[in-house]
């Protein structure tokens, strides 16, 4: 089934705010034949997101984050999270350059080199925000300490790890949000070749 294949009833905006609220009333294909009766819908919009995990070769080491999560805000453990390097790709920018922004707002580390993971649909259920996932290589020897922009509430203590402890806390179910999840999983697959390739290439 396609695009084609949906028909857009009616389509509202609830709220706008950090994030926009739209209600959508809308006819599809059925799998057995014709279309559906009309059925209500709604999303969160904000836009495609670019995530980075950051890992040093040489040091065979990850730099993580750390910061509050409203979302996690009953979690016995508490509403701080072990996170990856993210923000929204604002018009005019590619996700390659929001990672890189990103990566030296959030823990004062400059990309060295970028390597694509994955994009994906965050919760296509609720948004149609897509998630540009990378692993980005990094010089972790300095990294540490508070950043993150005042102006945004932003509050982030930056956490390096043994490339192997990340992945163990990923197995362990302690990187419990998506996109550091997703993240480990894929470098813990491939992280002998990448580090054999960064260590053997240039930079």
């Amino acid at each position: 089934m396609r695009e084609q294949d949906v028909e857009i009833l009616e389509q509202e905006i609830c709220y706008q705010g950090f994030y926009r609220l739209e209600r959508w009333r809308l006819r599809h294909r059925l799998f057995a034949g014709g279309m559906s009766p009309a059925i209500v819908r709604e999303t969160i919009e904000k836009g495609d997101v670019a995530a980075v995990l950051l890992y040093d070769p040489q040091r065979d080491e990850v730099v993580m984050i750390e910061q509050f999560r409203i979302g996690a805000r009953a979690d016995p453990r508490g509403p701080w999270l072990l996170e990856i390097v993210a923000g929204l790709i604002e018009d005019g920018e590619t996700p390659a350059e929001v990672a890189r922004r990103e990566a030296m707002e959030e823990t004062g580390c400059m990309l060295i080199d970028l390597l694509p993971i994955s994009t994906f649909y965050t919760s296509p259920a609720k948004t149609s925000q897509r998630t540009h996932l990378y692993l980005g290589r990094v010089d972790s020897s300095s990294a540490g300490g508070i950043h993150g922009l005042p102006h945004e509430g932003e509050d982030i203590r930056v956490v390096c790890l043994a490339a192997a402890q990340a992945v163990a806390l990923s197995e362990q179910g302690c990187t419990d949000s998506a996109w550091p999840l997703i993240a480990l999983l894929w470098f813990a697959r491939h992280r002998e070749e990448v580090r054999e390739r960064w260590l053997a290439g240039p930079g």
